[in-house]
């Protein structure tokens, strides 16, 4: 805590708690050095396989949790479905060694922030969990929206109804028109920044639609609203 003048003091930001969960220990390791001089980011703890997760997270508290998904006992998707489940759970960053993993789709429809692949520069890191921290996800880098891309295109021609494609249509259908807009620019990974300048709103304005899209469609954060743009088809 730092003094100010008149002995006032100041409070110092609260550090992003971080729960690395990887059965790699030289995994762990360096991503513990890589956050370990980050001021703002604390990792609070490790775990080595989704099994641990659920006492890891209570005995820690994380804001976020970096989770691998091939673990030998309880993988990584298991354990972000199931923390996501809570009623006040963690933000969850999945690790992947690849960026075309069908496998991350899942975790992003369960919740899942985001997704990192493990050689991810270090300032990319930092930055993913800065965001995904605040609320802002993961969904600018392009592999992310190669993969979402990839794995969300529309059924082919002659194949019959495509019930998810239905689904997304009929709760887009329900949004303003404004709102409708805002979820568009989500599927297209815009940050709120962004969506503001593109819209001609403040931050503040994006920030209160995207919480409404959550509330109206029941969705746990800006990444679901993401895949449900693109099952639509509307990106």
């Amino acid at each position: 805590m730092a003094a100010l003048a008149g002995g006032v003091s100041a409070q110092e930001p609260v550090p992003v708690r971080v729960l690395i969960v990887d059965d790699d220990a030289l995994v762990r390791a360096g991503l513990s050095m890589i956050l370990g001089g980050v001021p703002d980011v604390r990792v609070v703890g490790e775990a080595a396989d989704g099994a641990e997760v659920p006492a890891a997270v209570e005995a820690y508290a994380p804001d976020v949790v970096l989770m691998d998904i091939r673990m030998p006992r309880v993988d990584g998707l298991t354990a972000t479905e199931s923390l996501r489940a809570l009623p006040r759970p963690p933000e969850v960053l999945v690790l992947t060694t690849f960026d075309a993993d069908d496998q991350v789709l899942r975790a992003l429809r369960a919740g899942a922030a985001g997704f990192l692949l493990k050689d991810t520069p270090p300032a990319e890191i930092v930055q993913a969990i800065r965001r995904v921290a605040a609320g802002e996800a993961t969904l600018s880098p392009a592999v992310t929206r190669k993969l979402i891309t990839h794995v969300t295109a529309p059924a082919p021609a002659g194949v019959g109804r495509d019930p998810r494609r239905e689904r997304a249509l009929r709760l887009l259908d329900g949004l303003s028109e404004r709102e409708r807009e805002v979820a568009v620019a989500l599927g297209h990974g815009r940050t709120n920044a962004e969506i503001a300048a593109e819209l001609f709103m403040s931050v503040a304005t994006v920030k209160a639609y995207v919480s409404r899209l959550l509330t109206k469609l029941d969705l746990n954060n800006r990444v679901q609203v993401a895949l449900l743009v693109h099952d639509a088809g509307l990106v």
